[in-house]
């Protein structure tokens, strides 16, 4: 009987520990070779130590992070790895080697001493670097920016020490394997001679006229910035690269606002992470420095979520504050307490406004705003039964989400049965795109993922066999690519793999003008070569940030998802679409708890209502929702007329105008504060009378 294949668990910690491993046993094997002595040893545990090092830094920078919390840093690593080989020296020759041999032990140390200058120099370049705000879309080449140096010389000190001593270990090795001092020398002194190339470099950078300016400059010159330009509608945005998603949703809508808009983040690495747009951003960390938002013209920021921080922005008294979200479901996180925080919370429709009175979490109605969603003004409306082939099903589960609700997804209890039946008719192309979150709280959720994944290739290969000569014109591919390439070019910045938020502040200046057009039409052009460049029959995975989800809507012909607002933004199309139930609670009661959900077919766990869905969806006829999706889409998304993108710009300037009033009203008891010349003399009389 064979033995059982290890726990992939198993198999990731023994593949984590491979280099650790090495690199102790190649330091155990160099310090025998050295107490033999035994020169072949020596070289090849020395050899084997330094690249089992080098890897580590290269590809698991987490492991050398723990070997410094044990202390072993890579500094203590090369001094050990440098003192064995001398002991081995030493070893070998054991005749006069005090004289021979301390010059070496002096040039080694000499090399330390450079390592310790050259890191404290970059300490001190990384400093001057690192502005109080950080900016794209603006121009700021008034504050001395420059490009970064080399990573190797201001970020990576481990690697800087292991490379810059690679000819210092290298020279030692040579003289143990030949007798002759003299390659040991050479090879400390360029180290040392790299070192002071360094350090040369380093010092270049803090020279006044090479080196941004202070931080003081920085914020005079931000301050002189937000009076030029004069924003007032904005969006603040605070959270980890995985929720980007939701402030970029947003971009579209707040460029189309009247006005000036800003959007305001809180994170130096999110700035990478919000997609192409024109509109300007800047970057606050410290709460003191986003307080100087106080004195400018801003008048309102939308808040897509909400965050640790967001209570900090709340507490500038001029500036007026509305809650957005990043979509509405009827599930209880779309209805945070922490929405009676802001001025007023917008919302799509009226059952969005019931949602937050049922909840009762202390909104006001008065303060709930109805703006539709201005994001779905692109999706194209439901145009009847498909015309193609084969019928287009999307199914976009959402994530298992914080509270272990097992409700939540579909994916881990219902997402295979789920594509197997639509997998098992020959008449489906499948789209799967899952939430970008999924299996990040679950381990469950991502091995249902991976499950699903290999099952759609499965059946693709399958296809494949079927229709050997149903598939697109080489030109498809080319033309994705060219379409890739051009959008691309529009949407993202090239940055040397050392840059540093200085030089991307340099680079992403100011953008051209009628870029956002540009990008448009270079979308749109990418969206029909990427549909095009595969088969009618291919199934496909789609993640990433292309195709959107919204791109998906269009293409097609029913949506299957959980109870999220996917659904609440595919019935934009008014298209057929089903909820996965895997609540464990009767249908009945699973409708009467969502209402999103009343216009929609609702499978079981076993996905046995597939079949009857697909014929639904192909006839027309057979479709018993369609009416109650019109009235579902007026209750979520509110009226057409006017269009949503109409509604969210009126509730902005309405939000401006009370934040022009509370303005105002500061001034006037401003004024009414300060004593006018004749209080101020009647009361030195009055004081004069009573003494």
């Amino acid at each position: 009987m064979s033995a059982s294949p290890l726990p992939a668990r198993l198999r990731t910690a023994a593949a984590r520990l491979l280099l650790p491993t090495v690199l102790a046993l190649s330091f155990a094997v160099q310090a025998v070779g050295a107490l033999l002595p035994s020169v072949l040893l020596l070289m090849a545990a020395t050899a084997v130590g330094l690249a089992a090092d080098i890897a580590l830094h290269r590809w698991q920078r987490s492991m050398t992070t723990a070997l410094g919390k044990l202390h072993a840093t890579v500094f203590v690593r090369q001094v050990v790895r440098d003192l064995l080989l001398v002991t081995g020296l030493i070893r070998i020759e054991e005749q006069d080697y005090e004289t021979r041999y301390l010059a070496l032990v002096c040039g080694l140390l000499l090399f330390y001493a450079l390592h310790f200058a050259c890191q404290a120099l970059a300490i001190l370049v990384r400093r001057t670097r690192t502005l109080p705000v950080v900016t794209r879309n603006i121009d700021a080449s008034s504050l001395r920016l420059s490009p970064a140096l080399p990573a190797l010389l201001t970020q990576r000190a481990g690697q800087r020490l292991l490379t810059f001593g690679l000819p210092s270990t290298a020279g030692l090795l040579i003289t143990a394997a030949t007798g002759s001092a003299r390659w040991a020398a050479a090879g400390i002194a360029l180290s040392a001679a790299l070192a002071l190339v360094a350090i040369g470099m380093l010092v270049l950078r803090l020279l006044p006229a090479r080196r941004p300016v202070t931080s003081e400059k920085a914020l005079e010159w931000f301050e002189a910035w937000l009076a030029e330009y004069q924003p007032t509608v904005g969006m603040y945005f605070s959270g980890g690269t995985s929720s980007a998603y939701q402030a970029n949703m947003w971009l579209e809508p707040l460029a189309q606002l009247e006005g000036r808009p800003l959007i305001v983040l809180r994170e130096r690495f999110m700035v990478r992470h919000i997609a192409s747009t024109d509109i300007p951003i800047v970057c606050l960390p410290k709460v003191a420095d986003l307080m100087r938002l106080e004195h400018s013209t801003l008048k309102m920021l939308i808040h897509p979520s909400n965050s640790g921080k967001t209570s900090q922005v709340l507490r500038i008294p001029t500036i007026k504050h509305a809650f957005v979200n990043h979509g509405e479901s009827d599930k209880l996180s779309s209805c945070n307490p922490y929405a009676k925080a802001y001025d007023e919370v917008w919302v799509a429709g009226p059952a969005a406004r019931e949602r937050y009175a049922l909840a009762n979490v202390g909104i006001d109605d008065r303060d709930v705003v109805e703006i539709g969603r201005p994001q779905l003004h692109a999706i194209e409306p439901y145009a009847g039964a498909p015309s193609a082939a084969y019928t287009t099903v999307l199914y976009a589960p959402t994530w298992e989400g914080w509270d272990g609700n097992p409700g939540n997804t579909s994916i881990i209890e219902a997402g295979e049965n789920i594509v197997r039946a639509l997998l098992a008719d020959p008449g489906v192309r499948l789209l799967y795109k899952p939430h970008p979150l999924t299996g990040s709280v679950d381990p469950r959720a991502a091995t249902a993922n991976a499950r699903i994944q290999e099952m759609i290739r499965a059946a693709n290969a399958l296809r494949a066999a079927e229709h050997p000569d149903e598939r697109p014109a080489p030109s498809s591919a080319a033309e994705l690519a060219h379409r890739t390439a051009e959008l691309d070019r529009l949407t993202t910045s090239s940055f040397r793999a050392s840059a540093d938020d200085a030089e991307r502040m340099l680079i992403q200046s100011v953008p051209e003008s009628g870029r956002a057009a540009a990008v448009a039409a270079a979308t749109a052009a990418w969206e029909a070569a990427y549909w095009a460049s595969f088969p009618a029959w291919e199934h496909r995975i789609v993640v990433g940030a292309r195709p959107t989800v919204y791109a998906c809507f269009n293409v097609a012909d029913l949506l299957v998802s959980d109870v999220s607002s996917v659904i609440s933004d595919y019935l934009a199309s008014e298209k057929p679409y089903a909820v996965a139930n895997t609540s464990g609670i009767p249908e009945q009661d699973f409708r009467s708890t969502f209402p999103t959900v009343r216009a929609g077919a609702v499978l079981a766990p076993d996905a046995s209502g597939i079949p009857a869905l697909l014929e639904s969806v192909r006839h027309p006829e057979k479709d018993t929702y369609a009416e109650a999706r019109t009235e579902l889409k007026l209750h979520l998304l509110g009226p057409s007329d006017p269009p949503s993108v109409v509604r969210f710009n009126e509730a902005a300037r309405a939000l401006c105008a009370e934040a022009d009033e509370h303005r105002a009203g500061m001034a006037v008891r401003a004024l009414t504060a300060i004593p006018s010349q004749r209080d101020a003399g009647a009361t030195l009389d009055n004081e004069h009378v009573r003494g």
